[in-house]
């Protein structure tokens, strides 16, 4: 590919749109900063997904503000915020919305009005989201796919942009119900959320335990961050990238000569074609943000983890061959607890 400097007029618009994206990234980072400490790939992770018009899953134990991450993205971008608590007594009718009757007080008829449920927002955070029965679970499959609600027989479009953005426990399984994959493989990013570092928890302490509080500021409206979305659209690719990234989804899949002998070892099921796809989209956002108006195979290795995490689906002996190295790197840990706290 030409170098993007001796670009022509064109070339250097879309130079103009990298630089004026990678700028916004960083207000958005600034103003989430104020809140959010740390956690500096996942926030980075999560606003390439936006910007790719995708949706995200962030996995990670109580307390690291998954939560309070979502809600500050929300109001960094000026949009509608709405959070769904899932419980196991939650009905897809609390998620979508239902019909009731309405009765007209002149003429005395009576007819069905669809009352919105919360899902009509630009952003909803799906808390605790295996917490809910599979069929709540799956009143979402059709929003996020789709963008709109069916109920009555009748359509109703939801406003763009919208996102679901869902957190999840990974230690708590008791009373859980394990998301189908077809639901899983409609978010664009698995995101893993770790433990802050020593200095990040100090601060943590610090911030949140004192009187203040910090005001984020508006960084895009509503019709600016479409404008991001298709930006992020337009940029080139060229094929050996968009090869190289097809490449790397079929060597997941344990039936095809493509696929490596550990893969057909360790895996026994591979990602599928909405993997690839996402894998060029997230990073086409990757090289908007570093302040590039050209994809390289580097942008498709920085975005793979969290697309391809929760594609791949490891068979049992890889899985018990990880449970023995987790035990065995526990119990020889000179800070391990006792094996009673430890289980």
């Amino acid at each position: 590919m030409s170098d993007p400097t001796s670009a022509s007029a064109s070339g250097g618009s879309d130079l103009e749109a990298a630089e004026r994206l990678r700028a916004v990234h960083q207000r958005l980072r600034a103003e989430i900063g104020k809140v959010i400490v740390g956690q500096d790939r996942v926030v980075d992770e999560l606003l390439t997904a936006v910007f790719a018009r995708g949706h995200c899953l962030l996995v990670g134990v109580p307390g690291l503000a998954k939560t309070l991450l979502i809600s500050t993205l929300s109001r960094t971008l000026s949009l509608s915020f709405r959070r769904i608590q899932f419980t196991p007594d939650l009905m897809p009718a609390d998620i979508t919305g239902t019909e009731v009757i309405q009765e007209d007080k002149t003429s005395g008829a009576r007819t069905f009005q669809f009352v919105k449920g919360p899902v009509f927002a630009n952003v909803v955070l799906a808390d605790e989201i295996n917490r809910a029965p599979p069929k709540t679970q799956a009143a979402l499959l059709e929003a996020m796919q789709e963008h709109q609600v069916s109920a009555g027989g009748k359509r109703y479009p939801l406003d763009e942009p919208f996102f679901v953005l869902a957190t999840q426990n990974p230690i708590e399984q008791e009373g859980t119900y394990p998301l189908p994959e077809a639901q899983l493989d409609r978010f664009m990013f698995h995101v893993k959320v770790d433990y802050p570092d020593a200095d990040e928890e100090l601060r943590i302490v610090q911030q949140t335990t004192g009187g203040s509080s910090q005001d984020v500021a508006t960084v895009l409206t509503q019709g600016e961050i479409l404008a991001v979305q298709e930006t992020v659209r337009r940029v080139p690719v060229a094929d050996s990238v968009v090869a190289y990234a097809v490449r790397l989804v079929r060597a997941t899949r344990v039936t095809k000569s493509e696929s490596p002998d550990f893969v057909k070892e360790w895996v026994r099921w591979g990602a599928g074609p909405r993997a690839a796809q996402y894998l060029i989209l997230g990073a086409k956002a990757h090289a908007l943000i570093q302040g590039r108006s050209y994809v390289s195979t580097d942008d498709v290795k920085a975005v793979a983890h969290p697309v391809l995490r929760h594609r791949i689906l490891t068979n049992f002996q890889a899985e018990a061959r990880a449970s023995r190295r987790t035990r065995s790197s526990t119990a020889c840990s000179p800070r391990s607890p006792p094996t009673t706290a430890a289980a």
